[in-house]
């Protein structure tokens, strides 16, 4: 594919997300147990496996609605940046996430052009990873905050969440079926 479309830049605070299902995906995230959310990441990195091992893998739906390649990197970048925040919490007291650009990020790493195989077998490294850091939290440490660089303010507990929601929700975008 040569250099695509641009999608309308993605500037919405999605934190709503954790005080009210979505309307979009249906998923409630502040509903959901953040001790459950290792085994959504499997779930999600599963319907991924599916989407990305699909002829049209690479193909978007309309110029301006990524391809499951494309959203597949950002799941991948997406599991990797909320690990790393995650980490920061369990570390660190009350830390600042520094700003994350994710349509800057899409642009530079030109997830169009990227292999959909590569892409699934890095997804599943940063879904394990995660699901991995999520599993290892206990007792009060759900509890210790982390803030972002707009200001919104999570714990431990609702940053999973709220990661949860953001796998969900991308996998739905996709159409993505359980591959059990």
């Amino acid at each position: 594919m040569s250099e695509p479309v641009i999608p309308e830049p993605d500037d919405k605070d999605w934190t709503w997300t954790l005080r009210r299902p979505c309307p979009d995906c249906g998923f409630d995230a502040g509903g959901t147990a953040a001790a459950e959310v290792p085994r959504i990441v499997d779930d999600v990195v599963s319907r991924f496996t599916v989407a990305l091992a699909a002829a049209d893998a690479s193909t978007r739906p309309a110029p301006q609605v990524w391809s499951a390649t494309e959203y597949g990197c950002h799941v991948r970048d997406v599991c990797d940046v909320f690990d790393g925040r995650l980490r920061a919490m369990l570390t660190e007291r009350d830390p600042l996430f520094a700003n994350w650009d994710q349509d800057a990020t899409a642009l530079e790493r030109q997830y169009w052009r990227q292999s959909p195989a590569q892409v699934a077998d890095e997804l599943a490294v940063a879904g394990a990873r995660i699901g991995a850091t999520i599993g290892g939290v206990t007792g009060e440490q759900w509890a210790r905050p982390g803030r972002r660089s707009n200001g919104s303010v999570f714990t431990v507990e609702t940053l999973v969440q709220y990661f949860a929601h953001d796998l969900v929700h991308h996998a739905h975008d996709i159409g993505a079926r359980d591959s059990s």
